[in-house]
Protein backbone atom coordinates (compact mmCIF):
# COMPACT_ATOMS: atom_id res chain seq x y z
CA UNK A 1 0.00 0.00 0.00
CA UNK A 2 1.32 3.69 -0.77
CA UNK A 3 0.09 7.43 -0.94
CA UNK A 4 -0.73 7.03 -4.56
CA UNK A 5 -3.55 9.32 -4.99
CA UNK A 6 -4.04 10.36 -1.65
CA UNK A 7 -1.57 13.60 -0.71
CA UNK A 8 -4.22 15.02 1.86
CA UNK A 9 -3.57 11.55 4.01
CA UNK A 10 -0.18 11.93 3.87
CA UNK A 11 0.23 16.06 4.87
CA UNK A 12 -2.21 14.86 7.52
CA UNK A 13 0.29 11.88 8.70
CA UNK A 14 3.54 14.39 8.14
CA UNK A 15 1.69 17.55 9.86
CA UNK A 16 0.65 15.98 12.91
CA UNK A 17 3.76 13.82 13.37
CA UNK A 18 6.37 16.83 13.19
CA UNK A 19 3.53 18.86 15.82
CA UNK A 20 3.38 16.60 17.99
CA UNK A 21 7.24 15.95 18.27
CA UNK A 22 7.32 19.74 18.32
CA UNK A 23 5.12 20.04 21.35
CA UNK A 24 6.94 17.54 23.15
CA UNK A 25 10.16 18.94 22.56
CA UNK A 26 9.32 22.43 23.48
CA UNK A 27 7.19 21.12 26.20
CA UNK A 28 4.05 23.33 25.83
CA UNK A 29 1.61 20.41 25.95
CA UNK A 30 -0.60 21.85 28.46
CA UNK A 31 -1.76 24.88 25.99
CA UNK A 32 -3.57 21.66 23.74
CA UNK A 33 -6.12 20.24 25.79
CA UNK A 34 -9.69 21.24 26.01
CA UNK A 35 -11.10 22.22 28.81
CA UNK A 36 -14.14 24.53 29.97
CA UNK A 37 -13.07 25.18 33.63
CA UNK A 38 -11.00 27.67 33.89
CA UNK A 39 -9.57 28.15 30.63
CA UNK A 40 -12.45 28.62 28.59
CA UNK A 41 -15.13 29.84 31.15
CA UNK A 42 -12.80 32.11 33.15
CA UNK A 43 -10.04 33.26 31.12
CA UNK A 44 -11.65 32.95 27.82
CA UNK A 45 -8.67 30.95 26.27
CA UNK A 46 -11.03 30.48 22.76
CA UNK A 47 -7.73 29.67 20.79
CA UNK A 48 -7.74 26.48 22.44
CA UNK A 49 -10.82 25.11 20.36
CA UNK A 50 -8.83 25.62 17.26
CA UNK A 51 -5.41 24.44 18.09
CA UNK A 52 -6.31 21.44 20.45
CA UNK A 53 -6.92 19.28 17.09
CA UNK A 54 -3.14 19.86 16.16
CA UNK A 55 -1.06 17.29 18.38
CA UNK A 56 -1.57 14.40 20.53
CA UNK A 57 0.31 14.19 24.19
CA UNK A 58 1.66 11.29 23.83
CA UNK A 59 3.69 8.83 21.37
CA UNK A 60 1.41 6.03 21.96
CA UNK A 61 -1.75 8.39 20.68
CA UNK A 62 0.12 9.43 18.08
CA UNK A 63 1.26 5.63 16.86
CA UNK A 64 -2.29 4.44 16.69
CA UNK A 65 -3.49 7.82 14.88
CA UNK A 66 -0.77 7.58 11.95
CA UNK A 67 -1.67 3.94 12.03
CA UNK A 68 -5.62 4.70 11.26
CA UNK A 69 -4.85 7.18 9.09
CA UNK A 70 -2.82 5.20 6.48
CA UNK A 71 -4.65 2.16 6.36
CA UNK A 72 -8.09 4.02 6.67
CA UNK A 73 -7.80 7.25 5.26
CA UNK A 74 -5.85 6.74 2.64
CA UNK A 75 -8.85 4.51 1.46
CA UNK A 76 -11.65 6.83 1.84
CA UNK A 77 -9.83 10.06 0.23
CA UNK A 78 -9.84 7.52 -2.98
CA UNK A 79 -12.90 6.93 -2.91
CA UNK A 80 -13.56 10.51 -2.15
CA UNK A 81 -11.05 12.37 -4.39
CA UNK A 82 -8.25 14.84 -2.91
CA UNK A 83 -10.41 18.03 -3.06
CA UNK A 84 -13.61 16.25 -1.89
CA UNK A 85 -11.38 14.55 1.07
CA UNK A 86 -10.14 17.97 1.92
CA UNK A 87 -13.26 19.80 2.21
CA UNK A 88 -14.43 17.20 4.19
CA UNK A 89 -12.06 16.91 6.79
CA UNK A 90 -12.39 21.07 7.24
CA UNK A 91 -15.75 20.47 7.33
CA UNK A 92 -15.69 17.74 10.00
CA UNK A 93 -12.98 19.06 12.17
CA UNK A 94 -15.48 22.28 12.11
CA UNK A 95 -18.59 20.26 13.48
CA UNK A 96 -16.95 18.41 15.84
CA UNK A 97 -14.99 21.83 17.16
CA UNK A 98 -18.49 22.94 17.65
CA UNK A 99 -20.36 19.98 19.09
CA UNK A 100 -17.27 19.49 21.66
CA UNK A 101 -17.61 23.03 22.93
CA UNK A 102 -21.82 22.28 22.95
CA UNK A 103 -20.79 19.11 24.84
CA UNK A 104 -18.35 21.00 27.47
CA UNK A 105 -21.38 23.44 28.49
CA UNK A 106 -23.86 20.71 28.56
CA UNK A 107 -22.23 17.65 30.22
CA UNK A 108 -19.31 19.85 32.40
CA UNK A 109 -21.54 19.28 35.57
CA UNK A 110 -21.40 15.29 34.78
CA UNK A 111 -17.71 15.00 34.41
CA UNK A 112 -17.29 15.79 30.91
CA UNK A 113 -14.60 18.78 31.51
CA UNK A 114 -11.58 17.92 29.40
CA UNK A 115 -11.35 17.21 26.08
CA UNK A 116 -7.36 15.47 25.54
CA UNK A 117 -5.38 17.35 22.52
CA UNK A 118 -5.08 15.44 19.30
CA UNK A 119 -7.72 15.19 15.96
CA UNK A 120 -9.59 12.00 17.47
CA UNK A 121 -13.14 13.70 16.12
CA UNK A 122 -11.26 13.76 12.61
CA UNK A 123 -10.01 10.16 12.64
CA UNK A 124 -13.18 8.64 13.87
CA UNK A 125 -15.13 10.91 11.40
CA UNK A 126 -12.96 9.30 8.46
CA UNK A 127 -13.75 5.71 10.65
CA UNK A 128 -16.97 6.22 10.46
CA UNK A 129 -16.97 7.02 6.20
CA UNK A 130 -14.49 3.84 6.16
CA UNK A 131 -17.52 1.78 7.69
CA UNK A 132 -20.06 3.13 5.43
CA UNK A 133 -18.21 3.09 2.14
CA UNK A 134 -15.26 0.61 1.78
CA UNK A 135 -16.60 -2.91 1.60
CA UNK A 136 -14.68 -6.01 3.53
CA UNK A 137 -12.17 -7.67 1.92
CA UNK A 138 -12.52 -11.53 3.27
CA UNK A 139 -14.02 -12.82 6.98
CA UNK A 140 -13.06 -15.05 9.33
CA UNK A 141 -13.86 -16.26 12.60
CA UNK A 142 -11.98 -16.58 15.95
CA UNK A 143 -13.71 -18.64 18.58
CA UNK A 144 -16.76 -19.02 16.49
CA UNK A 145 -16.69 -14.57 16.60
CA UNK A 146 -17.08 -13.45 13.03
CA UNK A 147 -14.73 -10.37 12.02
CA UNK A 148 -13.70 -8.77 9.17
CA UNK A 149 -9.80 -7.60 8.10
CA UNK A 150 -11.77 -4.09 9.05
CA UNK A 151 -11.99 -5.06 12.62
CA UNK A 152 -8.28 -4.98 13.50
CA UNK A 153 -8.64 -0.94 12.00
CA UNK A 154 -11.89 -0.80 14.63
CA UNK A 155 -9.75 -1.96 17.66
CA UNK A 156 -7.24 0.33 17.07
CA UNK A 157 -9.83 2.92 17.38
CA UNK A 158 -11.06 1.38 20.27
CA UNK A 159 -7.87 2.13 22.02
CA UNK A 160 -7.79 5.69 20.96
CA UNK A 161 -11.19 6.06 22.07
CA UNK A 162 -10.45 4.46 25.92
CA UNK A 163 -6.79 6.28 26.14
CA UNK A 164 -8.22 9.12 28.26
CA UNK A 165 -12.19 8.90 29.93
CA UNK A 166 -13.96 10.27 29.63
CA UNK A 167 -12.99 13.17 26.99
CA UNK A 168 -11.53 10.85 24.58
CA UNK A 169 -14.85 8.81 24.50
CA UNK A 170 -16.82 11.99 24.12
CA UNK A 171 -14.26 12.77 21.19
CA UNK A 172 -14.81 9.46 19.37
CA UNK A 173 -18.73 9.83 19.51
CA UNK A 174 -18.28 13.36 18.56
CA UNK A 175 -16.18 12.35 15.37
CA UNK A 176 -19.06 10.12 14.66
CA UNK A 177 -21.74 11.68 14.98
CA UNK A 178 -19.86 14.51 12.82
CA UNK A 179 -19.42 12.00 10.00
CA UNK A 180 -22.72 11.06 10.11
CA UNK A 181 -23.79 14.52 9.77
CA UNK A 182 -21.91 15.00 6.57
CA UNK A 183 -22.94 11.74 5.21
CA UNK A 184 -26.35 12.69 5.63
CA UNK A 185 -26.11 15.63 3.18
CA UNK A 186 -27.39 18.18 6.05
CA UNK A 187 -27.18 21.77 5.16
CA UNK A 188 -25.73 20.36 1.65
CA UNK A 189 -22.31 19.56 3.52
CA UNK A 190 -21.15 17.14 0.81
CA UNK A 191 -21.68 19.15 -2.03
CA UNK A 192 -19.15 21.83 -0.29
CA UNK A 193 -15.63 22.02 -1.99
CA UNK A 194 -12.92 24.39 -0.79
CA UNK A 195 -12.20 27.30 -3.17
CA UNK A 196 -10.37 27.19 -6.19
CA UNK A 197 -7.35 29.37 -4.77
CA UNK A 198 -6.95 27.13 -1.89
CA UNK A 199 -6.65 24.06 -4.08
CA UNK A 200 -3.79 25.91 -6.33
CA UNK A 201 -2.32 26.92 -3.25
CA UNK A 202 -1.94 24.09 -1.56
CA UNK A 203 -0.56 22.05 -4.95
CA UNK A 204 1.65 24.94 -5.55
CA UNK A 205 3.63 25.53 -2.15
CA UNK A 206 2.13 22.48 0.13
CA UNK A 207 2.19 19.48 -2.27
CA UNK A 208 5.85 19.90 -2.81
CA UNK A 209 6.83 19.57 0.86
CA UNK A 210 5.23 15.84 1.47
CA UNK A 211 7.66 14.09 -0.92
CA UNK A 212 7.00 11.98 -4.23
CA UNK A 213 3.30 9.94 -3.59
CA UNK A 214 4.32 6.77 -6.21
CA UNK A 215 4.16 3.34 -5.07
CA UNK A 216 7.33 1.77 -4.80
CA UNK A 217 8.73 0.00 -8.43
CA UNK A 218 8.47 -3.54 -7.82
CA UNK A 219 11.02 -5.44 -10.70
CA UNK A 220 9.80 -8.28 -12.80
CA UNK A 221 13.52 -9.06 -13.91
CA UNK A 222 15.08 -12.22 -12.39
CA UNK A 223 18.15 -14.14 -12.26
CA UNK A 224 17.66 -18.02 -12.89
CA UNK A 225 19.08 -20.31 -10.39
CA UNK A 226 22.61 -21.81 -11.74
CA UNK A 227 22.88 -24.80 -12.90
CA UNK A 228 26.12 -27.06 -12.80
CA UNK A 229 27.23 -29.75 -14.80
CA UNK A 230 27.17 -33.12 -13.73
CA UNK A 231 29.79 -33.97 -16.00
CA UNK A 232 32.60 -31.36 -15.95
CA UNK A 233 31.56 -29.90 -12.41
CA UNK A 234 31.12 -26.40 -13.65
CA UNK A 235 28.44 -23.97 -14.63
CA UNK A 236 27.26 -22.49 -17.98
CA UNK A 237 28.24 -19.15 -19.13
CA UNK A 238 24.30 -17.97 -18.88
CA UNK A 239 23.85 -14.44 -18.12
CA UNK A 240 20.95 -14.15 -19.60
CA UNK A 241 18.56 -12.12 -17.36
CA UNK A 242 14.33 -13.82 -16.97
CA UNK A 243 11.82 -11.55 -16.33
CA UNK A 244 8.37 -12.92 -14.71
CA UNK A 245 6.58 -10.51 -17.02
CA UNK A 246 5.45 -12.30 -20.32
CA UNK A 247 6.53 -9.73 -23.55
CA UNK A 248 3.62 -8.56 -25.34
CA UNK A 249 3.79 -10.93 -28.30
CA UNK A 250 3.63 -13.42 -25.74
CA UNK A 251 1.07 -12.53 -23.97
CA UNK A 252 -1.18 -11.81 -27.37
CA UNK A 253 -0.36 -15.35 -28.56
CA UNK A 254 -1.36 -16.69 -25.26
CA UNK A 255 -4.74 -14.44 -25.42
CA UNK A 256 -5.10 -15.77 -29.09
CA UNK A 257 -4.80 -19.58 -27.79
CA UNK A 258 -7.49 -18.64 -24.90
CA UNK A 259 -10.09 -17.63 -27.10
CA UNK A 260 -9.91 -20.53 -29.54
CA UNK A 261 -8.03 -19.07 -32.54
CA UNK A 262 -5.02 -20.59 -33.78
CA UNK A 263 -1.83 -18.86 -33.68
CA UNK A 264 0.70 -18.69 -36.41
CA UNK A 265 3.06 -20.79 -34.54
CA UNK A 266 0.46 -23.49 -34.53
CA UNK A 267 -0.08 -22.93 -38.45
CA UNK A 268 3.29 -22.88 -39.09
CA UNK A 269 4.51 -26.22 -36.87
CA UNK A 270 1.05 -28.34 -37.69
CA UNK A 271 -0.46 -28.01 -34.23
CA UNK A 272 2.47 -28.68 -32.54
CA UNK A 273 2.18 -25.61 -30.30
CA UNK A 274 -1.48 -27.61 -29.00
CA UNK A 275 0.59 -29.84 -27.69
CA UNK A 276 2.34 -27.32 -25.50
CA UNK A 277 -0.35 -25.56 -24.38
CA UNK A 278 -2.15 -28.90 -23.48
CA UNK A 279 1.15 -30.37 -21.63
CA UNK A 280 1.16 -26.73 -19.73
CA UNK A 281 -2.59 -27.23 -18.47
CA UNK A 282 -1.74 -30.57 -17.67
CA UNK A 283 0.83 -29.91 -15.65
CA UNK A 284 -0.74 -26.41 -14.10
CA UNK A 285 -3.25 -29.11 -12.99
CA UNK A 286 -0.78 -31.85 -11.42
CA UNK A 287 1.05 -28.49 -9.70
CA UNK A 288 3.87 -29.01 -11.88
CA UNK A 289 3.94 -25.97 -13.59
CA UNK A 290 7.17 -24.20 -14.38
CA UNK A 291 8.35 -21.11 -12.95
CA UNK A 292 7.21 -17.79 -14.59
CA UNK A 293 9.57 -16.74 -17.65
CA UNK A 294 10.82 -20.41 -18.07
CA UNK A 295 9.52 -21.54 -21.52
CA UNK A 296 8.55 -25.34 -22.24
CA UNK A 297 11.21 -26.64 -25.29
CA UNK A 298 9.21 -28.43 -27.67
CA UNK A 299 10.79 -32.59 -27.86
CA UNK A 300 12.48 -31.82 -31.29
CA UNK A 301 14.33 -28.89 -30.08
CA UNK A 302 15.82 -31.30 -27.52
CA UNK A 303 16.25 -33.89 -30.30
CA UNK A 304 17.79 -31.45 -32.40
CA UNK A 305 20.03 -30.50 -29.18
CA UNK A 306 21.24 -34.17 -28.72
CA UNK A 307 22.11 -35.04 -32.30
CA UNK A 308 24.46 -31.98 -31.89
CA UNK A 309 26.21 -32.56 -28.18
CA UNK A 310 25.74 -36.08 -28.35
CA UNK A 311 28.71 -35.93 -25.09
CA UNK A 312 25.91 -33.46 -22.87
CA UNK A 313 23.31 -35.31 -20.37
CA UNK A 314 19.66 -34.57 -21.46
CA UNK A 315 18.87 -33.21 -18.28
CA UNK A 316 21.53 -30.06 -19.20
CA UNK A 317 20.24 -29.82 -22.68
CA UNK A 318 16.57 -29.27 -21.65
CA UNK A 319 17.50 -26.83 -18.59
CA UNK A 320 19.80 -24.54 -21.31
CA UNK A 321 16.72 -24.91 -23.43
CA UNK A 322 14.06 -23.49 -20.66
CA UNK A 323 16.89 -20.31 -19.82
CA UNK A 324 16.85 -19.82 -23.55
CA UNK A 325 14.72 -17.43 -25.86
CA UNK A 326 14.86 -20.18 -28.86
CA UNK A 327 17.00 -23.06 -30.14
CA UNK A 328 19.46 -20.89 -31.60
CA UNK A 329 20.56 -19.16 -28.30
CA UNK A 330 20.89 -22.44 -26.65
CA UNK A 331 23.28 -23.69 -28.76
CA UNK A 332 25.12 -20.21 -28.81
CA UNK A 333 25.23 -21.19 -24.91
CA UNK A 334 25.94 -24.49 -25.12
CA UNK A 335 29.19 -23.59 -27.26
CA UNK A 336 30.43 -20.19 -24.92
CA UNK A 337 29.70 -22.88 -22.03
CA UNK A 338 33.17 -24.76 -20.98
CA UNK A 339 33.26 -28.53 -21.52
Amino acid sequence: MSFEHAPVSKGLMAGLALSSILVGVFDVKHYFHLQLVPHISRHYQYWRLGIHHLAFSSSSELFIAEILLFNIGVQVERQFGVLKFASFAVISTLLSTLLEFISLILFHRAGLDYIPPGPSALIFSIIYQYSRIVPSSYSFRIFGLALTNKSFAYVFALQLALSHLPGSAAASIIGILAGQIYRSDLASLKGYRLPPWVASLASKYLLPLIGSLRPARRSNRALPDDAVDTDSGSRPQNDEVITTARTPAAASAAQRGSSGGPTEGAQQNGGASGGSVVREWVEGITGRAPAAGIRIPSEAEITHLTTMFPDMQRDHLVRTLQRSPNIESAVETLLSSPQ
